[in-house]
């Protein structure tokens, strides 16, 4: 019972943190270039490193007799990440070029 606490609790941290790291890259779309990182370039990195810490939390503690279940918890999280990632790279590589 314990661990599917600590599991609940885990996927609810891990929707956070993805999107936390989503909407910082997002903000760097209203900012103008900046020579040096600015703060949301921070956020984003914890956010990210926080993420992988709360994903081995959240593996260790899966109820893995339902595979399915565990793959669907990671869903949201995980397309948030790839829209994050896909977003820092057009901000770095062409956003940023032409403005």
């Amino acid at each position: 019972m314990h661990s599917q606490r600590i599991n609940r609790l885990s996927r609810k941290f891990l929707i956070a943190l993805s999107l936390i790291a989503l909407l910082s890259v997002i903000s760097g779309y209203f900012q103008a270039p900046q020579p040096d990182e600015g703060s949301a370039a921070h956020i984003f990195q914890l956010s990210i490193v926080l993420f992988a810490g709360m994903l081995l939390v959240f593996l260790a503690t899966a109820d893995w007799t339902q595979p399915l279940r565990n793959v669907r918890a990671l869903l949201i999280p995980g397309s948030a990440l790839v829209l994050a990632f896909g977003a820092l790279f057009y901000l770095e590589h062409y956003f940023y070029v032409v403005h």
